[in-house]
């Protein structure tokens, strides 16, 4: 008996009669919001736990001979597309103009809608323009004869005409697809430089009347991941009688980001600062935009992971032992306050 009753002794959840317990409406006012807190808080915890948090890690690049992608969208408001191209040089020296890989083009009125698609490829260019004739060749006899005159040959001339006629219209270009350069710092840059110096000069009038406003869509160097930001997306850039060049200086930090499955994502992240250089009457340069990229000789890597379930376990017990001893506390103050109300009151009406 002594051996039980020492047990006993240790109980810390002492059982009261059941005739010895009060209910009050005060004490079921306390418990139904108590029980809608611990819901609440049981939730949170819920939602909390299944969620997942990134950890970041950084290590040595030790990647080489890959390729780099570059998603390209942009458009360019003041500029036909048949004078736009796309070129690349990087420090291998490597240079590509013109570039006519997985590069699209899409012709926009002044309104900004699409009014053609033109893929970005060299023999395509040329036989468009030079099968396309305008109807109205009598009108144009004048114009023929001058750049005959020039020396330009047909398809030269067909070309100016065509253009001249986009700005005119106020067409403008959109431009948007892959590059796949070599995994080492360059530059691309869309401008006016495909075209013959000569043509560009009878186009334009000189290199000071090329507007490159322009409106980045966006600009990546990799597929997206949760939590990117790409900073030069939606940037816009719109020039008003004048002109010049722009130069994004980008650093590129290669990324993994691994997947609470373990699936990873090599991608690309970067930052990027800005320069525009305004076009002088004696420039021998022509208008672009440049976006000159380095690499970083770091790796980041992004894991997604979750919370243990001990844990989870342990917040939970937290929360809802506080919760149901805050309403035990407040059920017992509340029951005092109109135990020593209702005394007062007897004692008022009695005298």
């Amino acid at each position: 008996m002594g051996v039980k009753q020492a047990i006993k002794n240790l109980d810390a959840f002492p059982r009261a009669e059941e005739h010895l317990l009060q209910k009050t409406q005060s004490g079921a006012l306390v418990s139904i919001v108590g029980l809608v807190i611990m819901a609440t808080l049981f939730f949170h915890e819920l939602t909390y736990y299944l969620s997942t948090y990134t950890v970041h890690q950084m290590s040595v690049d030790l990647k080489r001979g890959e390729t780099l992608p570059i998603h390209i969208n942009m458009t360019f408001p003041s500029l036909p597309c048949d004078v736009l191209s796309v070129d690349a040089i990087d420090m291998s020296g490597k240079h590509e103009v013109d570039l006519d890989t997985n590069i699209w083009k899409l012709r926009l009125n002044s309104h900004g809608h699409i009014i053609g698609t033109e893929y970005l490829s060299d023999l395509v260019e040329k036989e468009h323009a030079a099968h396309k004739h305008d109807d109205e060749n009598e009108h144009h006899d004048d114009a023929d004869k001058k750049l005959h005159a020039l020396g330009f040959n047909e398809e030269a001339e067909n070309m100016i005409k065509k253009v001249k006629k986009a700005l005119d219209n106020g067409e403008g270009c959109r431009v948007y697809g892959v590059l796949d350069v070599q995994r080492v710092a360059g530059n691309f840059h869309i401008s006016v430089h495909g075209l013959n110096i000569y043509v560009a000069q009878m186009i334009f009038g000189g290199a000071t009347h090329v507007n490159v406003s322009h409106m980045i869509h966006d600009l990546s160097f990799g597929p997206k991941y949760p939590g990117l930001h790409n900073p030069l997306d939606g940037t816009v850039r719109i020039l008003h009688e004048t002109s010049g060049t722009f130069k994004y200086y980008i650093k590129i930090v290669p990324t993994e980001y691994r997947y609470i499955w373990k699936e990873v994502l090599p991608t690309n992240q970067f930052s990027v600062s800005e320069y525009f250089s305004p076009m002088k009457e004696y420039d021998r340069s022509w208008p672009a935009v440049y976006f000159l990229y380095d690499l970083s000789p770091i790796t980041v890597t992004i894991k997604e992971e979750r919370r243990s379930f001990l844990h989870f376990i342990t917040r939970l017990c937290a929360v809802l032992g506080g919760t149901f001893a805050l309403t035990g506390m407040l059920d017992r103050w509340m029951y005092r306050l109109i135990e020593e109300v209702t005394k007062a009151s007897g004692t008022r009406a009695y005298r």
